[in-house]
């Protein structure tokens, strides 16, 4: 039988204490050593040694957030300020530019929270990627690690992209996030502009930072993306705003389909563990469909998803005080659009709705949320100031009005 305790502080300090060390190590490469290295605003510091036997990147941002909730029926107003994220980044090549890798550190309190279980040793979960890729091929790729599942649009989407202050219901009720395992990637044309690009995935099934052994089964994702008219500049579709003002329509339309078999958390890698007090693990086979798409031109963009996840069986724990622990399954779709201005400041709408399949087994509440957007992309997605306001439905509680602002900086 698992227990839970008070967090672990001195594993805590250790951590930060290795972060500090890991920032001044890469600082004293980049002063003394006899390198070349490139800095811009937004793309980090580059640093290459003389022989070129490898590279290293390191870029830093965070995320300043207030918010403000007014509940409805109550008339009150409760709200925050805080670091929403911040994160140290790590990637370049070893050995051969076929060799890659990225590190992402998390060192905000949001960022690494929830490592208080035996699972994660009682720890902050500080690793978010710790990924090495082989460019194997011109069209296959391997990658071995932790990092993010190829799931929904909007999860695999850099919080630092985002067209809105924070990603949408959808994604925080149904999507995947990371996971450790091997992807496999392959890329290929399709007729004369079409591009088509397939991943498989195999991974522990549980999430990130876990050092206990496997008590479930394991995950598998495929994902494929299609895009009719090629590329979109700059990786469009996988960041939020059409910033690059695409001259001609590009589109991409993406599936995924998952399967965690015996899944031992609410929502596969995420969530609490599915046990009874004494103990007991329960387990359930989740699988999730999610169809998305994303187009841009000359400044407008529309990004459409739909994510559905059911369990293979109709169970839940019941806790000895009554309380209960449900996996989360039902069915969600968001909607989303923004025009750019030729000043950077951008207005977005966006519709967000989920439903349980099954109001009894199910952790997933009706719910609706309207939203207005407004930013101003003061360099792209590395400088930027977002605001939002969000009007949501909730069927288990009191409707509430919530406000959002942002300010992002991305060295």
């Amino acid at each position: 039988m698992l227990h839970c305790r008070n967090g672990n502080p001195k594993g805590s300090s250790t951590q930060i204490r290795v972060l500090v060390l890991l920032v001044f190590v890469f600082g004293s490469f980049v002063v003394n050593a006899q390198h070349r290295t490139e800095a811009s605003f937004g793309k980090g510091i580059k640093f290459t040694p003389a022989d070129s036997s490898f590279s290293i990147k390191f870029s830093t941002r965070f995320q300043t957030l207030y918010r403000g909730d007014y509940t409805i029926d109550s008339k009150d107003y409760s709200d925050r300020l805080l670091i929403r994220r911040a994160r140290l980044k790590f990637d370049g090549f070893v050995a051969d530019p076929s060799l890659t890798y990225k590190i992402e550190l998390g060192i905000s309190n949001r960022d690494h929270g929830g490592g208080n279980i035996a699972e994660t040793g009682f720890t902050p979960r500080i690793i978010l990627d710790a990924v090495v890729k082989w460019q194997a091929t011109e069209h296959w790729s391997i990658w071995f690690g932790q990092t993010k599942l190829p799931g929904n649009r909007e999860r695999v989407i850099s919080s630092q992209k985002m067209q809105f202050v924070d990603r949408s219901l959808l994604n925080a009720t149904l999507n995947l996030d990371r996971d450790i395992g091997v992807q496999f990637w392959h890329t290929n044309n399709v007729g004369k502009a079409g591009i088509l690009r397939k991943g498989l995935s195999v991974s522990m099934g549980e999430g990130r930072d876990i050092i206990a052994s496997n008590a479930g089964g394991y995950d598998f994702t495929f994902r494929m993306d299609y895009l009719p008219f090629g590329d979109f500049k700059g990786k469009g579709d996988y960041f939020g705003a059409d910033l690059a003002r695409e001259p001609k329509p590009k589109l991409a339309v993406g599936f995924t389909y998952d399967r965690n078999v015996d899944a031992v958390r609410q929502r596969g890698q995420l969530g609490r563990y599915v046990r009874l007090s004494d103990g007991t693990q329960l387990t359930n086979t989740l699988s999730t469909v999610f169809i998305d798409a994303m187009l841009k031109y000359q400044g407008w963009s529309f990004m459409g998803e739909y994510g559905n996840k059911n369990g293979a069986s109709n169970e839940f724990a019941v806790l000895d005080d009554g309380g209960t622990i449900k996996y989360v399954t039902g069915s969600s779709i968001n909607l989303q659009s923004g025009y750019l201005f030729k000043n950077n400041y951008e207005v977005a709408l966006r519709y967000t709705s989920t439903k349980p399949d099954n109001a009894e087994f199910s952790g997933l509440v009706n719910q609706q949320m309207y939203t207005l957007g407004f930013s101003k992309y003061i360099v792209g997605h590395s400088l930027k100031l977002q605001s939002d306001v969000s009007y949501w439905e909730i069927a288990t509680a009191s409707n509430r009005w919530v406000f959002e602002f942002q300010v992002e900086v991305s060295l």
